[in-house]
This record gives structure tokens, C-alpha cells and sequence, in this order.
């Protein structure tokens, strides 16, 4: 049955909208009021009745990049089929064929969404919420990754997609016009001095140019790892926004450079396309193979212009004999920092037992955790200093 076209949104459709945008905001589509005042002008329109012209029209409102398509459309389905006024509409009128597809990457976020969601809350309930948000942050700084629930993990993913890399400068050979440089520029000051016939000479002056460092991580995707790696790929993700010189490399049995699959702007959909390029995820480790692959094939690409290299890994080789050792040696020399993150390490009586462990550790700059929170944000305390010494071991636990 269709609704009059002329009638404006009842209050129970005004409610639906603003809680439809509400959690198009938390899934991250960015909403503003207006958007929102826009889709209830719309909707008086349209038949309401039309489920077809009601998606397009609410696309057309809150939809502003092609990538949020997809998202709006699972959120489009989850949320009208829970919606009493709309049931009527969802078995009748079929939605759009780009609607129809194999649910998106982001459906899990989209879902987790709508659960946080509310129609009606009261402050008093969201200053309560709001006392025990900070409280559980507090506690998933320390909290390990395997042990986290998976709304913990839905948590400690937002918090890790708001992370910000330092921009750690490296001085290059070139160089640029700067006023308070350090070398004569000879040809811009000359060519000035003509103007005045050389009566009045203005010094001009050369600095080095700094670029950000490239960074490079190779992380280990064996059975052990998976979790921890997957969270870190979350924080690689939200720096290549700003860093343009990330690479990324997965291996477990065989070595896969997933750089241009991490660049989708959504996360979701660019994990869901780091797994499915590779064919070993969480199966064996095979450190000594995939490091030989990385160092024939793309060392001289992405190792150049001073590369800081962050290798993810428990170190548990199957097969550790010396060719690791001689493997890690090449990589070390090859790049400006090695910095080796173990989640091993969260265990205090930690010592390094294992003989995979044995080999690689002389070739490391730096040994540090990385299975919560805090080691994360250790890390980034670490390359915001571009200061420490070359071929030094240095190990810190958080």
C-alpha cells in the first residue's frame, strides 16, 4: 500500500531518517544535519510507498563518493527490514541491481552500526556510556589483541584508524631555495645582482630538501600471527593516507606485496582485499624463503632513499639454518632501520630460545612488542626520533 506522495514524513519516518543517518555517520559515511533535512524534504517527493525511489533518492542525498556505494546500500537493507512502517515495502519492490550484489567488504562495520545505534537516548544514559567508554579504553591499552572479544577488537580497530605517524624527515642530497640555508646559491645570485648592474648584491641562499622516510613492513601471516598481524594492517591502512611511500608485504609460505590492495580508502575493503590475495593466510612460516624473495625481487625497489623497515613476525622458522641469518644481514644492510616487532614479547620472562629467533636478532636495530595498544603507540613514539644509532640492538618492552 502507498503512501500520498503529498503528505510529509510522519514523525515515526523523521525518527527512521535521523536514526538511518546516525548510523551512516558511525559506518563512515559523513552525514551533516543538512543531508539529513534534505532526504526529509525528498521523501515528500517520492511514494513512499516505492522502495525503489526511496533508496535512489536517499542515495542520491547521502551518498557523495563512490565508494561509500556499496556501504550505504548494505545499511540501506539492514536498516529498513528492522523498521515496522517499512516491512511492508521490503518483499514487494525489489532495490536497484547495484543492491542486489554480494554484500560488501564493510557489511560487518555496517552491522556493528546499526547494534550501536539508538533511536531515543536519554543524557543521562550517554554520560554514562561516555564514563565507561574512556574507562574500557584505559583497559585496552594493555589488553593482548587474542584476548580481546570482538567488540573489543571493533574498538581497538577505530582506535588504531585514528593513529597518526609522525612525519620523520629525512635529509636528502638535493636542494632548495631557503633563506636560512647553509650553502651559497651562486646562480640566483648572480642572476639577481644584473638587475642593479652589481651595485647591490642580495646573498641568496641553498637548504637540503627533507622527504618523509619510506616505509616498508613485512608481516608474517602464519596461524600464530594472523590476529596480530590483521590489527597492524588496520594501522598501516590509516598511515598510507598520509604517507604516500608505504609498502606492504604479507608471507607465510610465499612472499605478497598487497601495497595497492591496502590503498582503498575504505578499511574493510582493503583488508578484504589483502586476503584475498594471498593463499596462505594463516597456514606456515617460511621466514628465510619469503626474505629471500623480498631481497631478490624487491629490495632495490622500495629499500632505496633510506627505507625504515618494520618486520612483524614471532620468528618461529621451521626451517632456521643459516641462510636466515645471511638473509636478515642483507636486509639490514639494505635499509636505513630494521625494527623487528614480536608479540612474543608481551610475555615478561621472554628470552630468545628458538633458533629462528637466535639468527635474526643480531640483525635488528630495534626488538619491541606488538600486541596492544600501547606497543603500537610505542612504536610511533620510536619513529618520531630518526635519531638512533645504526646497527645498535636496542630492545623495549612495553
Amino acid at each position: 500500500m502507498a503512501i500520498d506522495h503529498l503528505n510529509p514524513p510522519t514523525g515515526q519516518m523523521a525518527d527512521n531518517v535521523i536514526g538511518f543517518a546516525r548510523a551512516l555517520r558511525v559506518a563512515g559515511i559523513p552525514v551533516g544535519p543538512g543531508a539529513v533535512i534534505d532526504a526529509m524534504n525528498a521523501l515528500q517527493l517520492i511514494e513512499i510507498g516505492n522502495r525503489s525511489e526511496v533508496f535512489t533518492a536517499l542515495e542520491a542525498i547521502f551518498v557523495k563518493r563512490h565508494e561509500h556505494a556499496l556501504i550505504f546500500a548494505q545499511a540501506f537493507d539492514l536498516f529498513f527490514r528492522a523498521a515496522d512502517e517499512w516491512k511492508h515495502m521490503l518483499d514487494s519492490v525489489p532495490l536497484p541491481d547495484h543492491a542486489k550484489k554480494k554484500p560488501p567488504a564493510a557489511a560487518r562495520r555496517v552491522q556493528e552500526a546499526f547494534s550501536q545505534t539508538r533511536m531515543t537516548e536519554t543524557p543521562q544514559t550517554q554520560a554514562d556510556e561516555l564514563r565507561l567508554s574512556v574507562s574500557d579504553k584505559e583497559i585496552l591499552q594493555k589488553k593482548d589483541f587474542a584476548q580481546m572479544t570482538a567488540a573489543e577488537i571493533a574498538e581497538v580497530t577505530r582506535a588504531i584508524a585514528n593513529m597518526k605517524l609522525p612525519q620523520a624527515e629525512l635529509r636528502t642530497r638535493r636542494y632548495r631555495p631557503d633563506a636560512r640555508g647553509l650553502k651559497l646559491d651562486m646562480r640566483r645570485t648572480l642572476r639577481g645582482s644584473l638587475r642593479t648592474g652589481g651595485d647591490i648584491i642580495d646573498i641568496r641562499r641553498l637548504g637540503r630538501i627533507d622527504k618523509p622516510a619510506p616505509i616498508v613492513a613485512l608481516l608474517d601471516i602464519s596461524g600464530s600471527m594472523s590476529e596480530y598481524t590483521r590489527l597492524f594492517l588496520h594501522f598501516l591502512h590509516a598511515i598510507t593516507d598520509a604517507r604516500k611511500r608505504v609498502s606492504v608485504f604479507l608471507f607465510g609460505t610465499r612472499l605478497t606485496n598487497v601495497t595497492r590492495s591496502l590503498r582503498a580508502r575504505d578499511p574493510d575493503e582493503a583488508l578484504a582485499s589483502c586476503s584475498a590475495a594471498v593463499e596462505d593466510w594463516a597456514g606456515g612460516t617460511r621466514i628465510a624463503s619469503s626474505l629471500h624473495a623480498f631481497n631478490k625481487r624487491w629490495g632495490r625497489r622500495v629499500l632505496g632513499q633510506g627505507a625504515i623497515v618494520l618486520l612483524i613476525s614471532d620468528g618461529l622458522e621451521r626451517e632456521a639454518d643459516a641462510r636466515l641469518a645471511f638473509e636478515m644481514d642483507r636486509l639490514h644492510r639494505s635499509c636505513r632501520r630494521l625494527i623487528w616487532l614480536n608479540p612474543l614479547l608481551r610475555y615478561g620472562g621472554f628470552e630468545p630460545k628458538a633458533q629462528g629467533i637466535k639468527m635474526m636478532l643480531p640483525h635488528v636495530d630495534e626488538f619491541r612488542p606488538v600486541h596492544n595498544l600501547k606497543s603500537i603507540e610505542g612504536l610511533i613514539e620510536a619513529l618520531s626520533s630518526m635519531a638512533q644509532p645504526h646497527h645498535s640492538l636496542l630492545r623495549s618492552v612495553a
